[in-house]
């Protein structure tokens, strides 16, 4: 028997279009955040922090996804009201309206507190960072078992940032769950020893030029399997994928650490600003380790203007080339979908004969 076709029901499917309109409209198209994110800086993987610093991959959200993360965040001014109907002190924007912010490392680190308060019941004369989260029933319950720490690394380690960049030594964790509305508190101390550790390894994704190892040799590992970045790390053949192009997966880029964020290009000699490190130049070469799941780099050679062209070596024995025309441009390399064909002798014949021709797909 056939399927029934489900209905194309056009309101519902109009205003996910919204959510996805209102994203790729944001700076940079809604995509890549400039810094590393205090938010995400207690994550198991340090290669997944470095590529995420470094724009190698962008995870695309549909309407209904980031409907549900707005949902989120329309529980933040809820509860701070909330709180100041209960007779706390709550500091949530600046004068501008802003949230408030901390960096440290140049300004490639950092994020934005959900707030601060004063006359919290427990203490209420001791400051504490605010922070807020949304969870599913099954993800509550977890909380409710463990603590913060224990079932949301990831959300303790931020508070332990905020804490250490803002002086205060006490933070309240506020979580919904989002099923049933009931709350959980719970207040963290800071742990010193942990901030330095953070803060540490802060520095050390944003300095590395090259990559960390993974949390795991194994694809087939939990946290590596649903990893977005998953065909980077560990593809292989034609599953192996190719970063984005853009100044922050070129070889020639690097995070400068005394300035607000800088970041800096050797091969044009100049800062580069947020707008064109998103947008990348012809110039883009490939920091060679990112391609490595497509072919092991096998020297260099250098072009007229001080650029180089990359040779690789693929598994199989074929060879290709990152670099002007004939060579392949990274765009082509990324846009190829079948990656043998970079190696393929017809296709560089091709491409010798013809210079202006470009792969794209």
């Amino acid at each position: 028997m056939a399927a029934i076709p489900q209905p194309q029901h056009q309101v519902v499917q109009a205003i996910y279009a919204l959510y996805e309109q209102r994203e790729a409209g944001q700076p940079g198209g809604g995509g890549h955040r400039a810094h590393l994110g205090a938010s995400v800086i207690g994550h198991a993987c340090e290669r997944h922090l470095w590529l995420l610093f470094r724009w190698a991959h962008r995870e695309a959200f549909d309407g209904r996804m980031l409907r549900l993360f707005e949902a989120g965040r329309q529980f933040e001014p809820r509860i701070v009201a909330e709180l100041r109907a209960i007779g706390v002190q709550v500091h949530d924007a600046d004068e501008f309206g802003r949230q408030y912010r901390v960096s440290a490392h140049g300004g490639h680190f950092g994020g934005s507190l959900d707030g601060a308060a004063l006359g919290l019941p427990e203490a209420p004369k001791t400051w504490a960072v605010l922070e807020f989260k949304t969870h599913s029933t099954k993800s509550f319950a977890e909380l409710l078992t463990k603590g913060v720490q224990d079932a949301k690394p990831m959300h303790w380690a931020q508070m332990q940032a905020y804490m250490g960049l803002t002086g205060m030594e006490r933070a309240l964790y506020l979580a919904e769950n989002k099923d049933t509305s009931a709350l959980y508190q719970e207040r963290v101390h800071a742990d010193p020893v942990a901030f330095a550790e953070l803060m540490a390894r802060a520095e050390r994704i944003i300095t590395a030029p090259e990559p960390p190892p993974r949390v795991s040799a194994d694809p087939a590992w939990f946290q590596c399997k649903l990893c977005a970045f998953h065909g980077l790390c560990h593809g292989v053949g034609d599953a192996a994928q190719a970063p984005e192009v853009n100044c922050r997966t070129c070889a020639h880029s690097t995070p400068e650490m005394d300035g607000d964020a800088r970041w800096s290009c050797a091969l044009h000699q100049r800062d580069l600003t947020d707008a064109q490190q998103r947008t990348g130049c012809a110039g883009h070469r490939y920091i060679p380790i990112l391609i490595e799941r497509i072919g092991q780099q096998a020297g260099a050679t250098p072009e007229p203007d001080g650029n180089a062209t990359v040779h690789y070596r693929r598994d199989d024995g074929g060879t290709f080339s990152n670099g002007a025309a004939p060579a392949f441009s990274s765009a082509e390399i990324r846009a190829a979908k079948h990656k043998s064909m970079l190696a393929d002798g017809q296709v560089q014949q091709l491409k010798s004969a013809w210079p202006g021709a470009r792969m794209v797909a």
